[in-house]
């Protein structure tokens, strides 16, 4: 069987929301492709604040802002002497990309001198197949080392933030480029099949996200907690909705229901959200406890009665596969793929987004009901094992995957 040996660009590696990717290109490797990274910014947090692994996968990811001035320059002369005709297709595709919105242009002409950075880099590595996680930023640095460069070229595409903007994201441009694009869910599919004509959906596979299920175990409970124990992870953005769900908890503590919710994750709501549970009165239901790696995440899970995820805006969520996992009941929301992992009332409990109203009645309804607990946690389970499994869903992007480098 044919090796290949690809490069995975990423706009942040390692990230505490990106961890899904190391996972996927740790399970790569086992299966024989070899992968190099790299990584439009830094990592999110200093070397010394990584883990063990994100730290060795740090050490050998080549990170195109720390390059500098004098490295962008060398490598836009090096391509003006050494492949003229790729640098004028590379301006013009930016000018293009640009359109007449003069900030756009100077935008899309940094993300070629990234490209130039990236492709030569490529070089060094021989390395001729590009992948890129998420069809924002770091795609159109992928798109635009395909124009001057030539290598073939894919991507994994999430959603939702391309498929609202799929002007400015030029997503229907990187999807005619791309010679492969790999999808999480079917909504993601959905999505890009009704941007591009019927000739383009032969390029599209879902090849789902997973969690590994040896990690995520249920936990073992020596007692039940007097207090019934909500968790959220996820960065503290709008997007999330986590506003909603203080809405709830104080609604539930206006009924007599008294719970205490712990919000996992860093973001700019952060500040905003502390303000607003001190305004609704439950600052002592509500712990804030930052970003939290995967070496100390666990320990959150293994208290939780219940995850909650009142999202407005989401591709298909790792968290709610972790919980999943650890059968830990979850309420979440009825948008884009989520469906596709929760079907209500069966593995889990799904409300319109933004309806505190149903919200506090779905956790009341587990609050007050163990067994029910019981029931969905252990069919979420079964649910994550059956379709959400890291290795067996890596193994199948590495067929895919294989199948595909194989066509080119």
């Amino acid at each position: 069987m044919t090796q290949h040996r690809v490069a995975y660009l990423v706009s942040q590696y390692p990230a505490y929301s990106h961890t899904f990717i190391l996972r996927e290109v740790l399970q790569l490797r086992q299966f024989g492709v070899e992968i190099v990274t790299a990584s439009i910014n830094m990592p999110d947090r200093p070397f010394d604040k990584l883990t063990d692994i994100e730290r060795q996968e740090a050490e050998q990811t080549f990170y195109i802002k720390q390059q500098g001035m004098v490295k962008a320059v060398v490598a836009l002369m090096k391509t003006l002497v050494l492949n003229p005709v790729g640098l004028l297709r590379g301006v013009q595709h930016a000018i293009k990309l640009g359109g007449w919105n003069i900030k756009q242009v100077l935008y899309h002409f940094f993300y070629l001198i990234e490209a130039l950075l990236l492709g030569q880099w490529m070089q060094t590595q021989n390395v001729q197949h590009l992948h890129v996680h998420f069809a924002t930023p770091a795609a159109s640095v992928g798109l635009l080392v395909k124009t001057v460069f030539g290598y073939s070229f894919s991507f994994t595409v999430h959603g939702p933030d391309e498929f609202y903007d799929v002007t400015g994201y030029h997503l229907l441009e990187k999807i005619m480029a791309a010679d492969f694009v790999f999808c999480i869910s079917h909504y993601a599919r959905s999505q890009v099949m009704k941007l591009s004509p019927v000739q383009a959906w032969s390029k599209f596979d879902i090849c789902r996200l997973g969690v590994d299920t040896e990690r995520f175990i249920p936990a073992v409970k020596s007692k039940a907690n007097e207090t019934c124990q909500l968790l959220c992870v996820g960065r503290l953005t709008p997007a999330k909705g986590q506003a909603i769900l203080l809405e709830s908890v104080a609604q539930l503590k206006q009924q007599g229901i008294t719970v205490h919710l712990t919000l996992v994750g860093m973001g700019p709501d952060e500040q905003s959200l502390k303000n607003y549970a001190e305004s609704l009165d439950i600052v002592a239901q509500v712990t804030f406890t930052g970003a939290v790696d995967q070496d100390h995440i666990l320990a959150y899970y293994n208290v939780a009665d219940m995850f909650v995820l009142p999202s407005f805006a989401e591709g298909l969520p790792v968290v709610l596969m972790e919980a999943m996992a650890m059968e830990i009941p979850c309420i979440t929301t009825t948008i884009t793929g989520i469906p596709e992992l929760i079907q209500q009332g069966q593995n889990g409990l799904l409300v319109p987004a933004s309806d505190s109203q149903s919200l506090t009645q779905a956790i009341k309804q587990l609050a007050e009901n163990p067994a029910l607990r019981q029931q969905l946690g252990t069919a979420g389970r079964l649910k994550v094992l059956s379709d959400y499994e890291l290795s067996k869903n890596t193994q199948y992007l590495h067929e895919k995957l294989t199948q595909r480098l194989n066509a080119l």
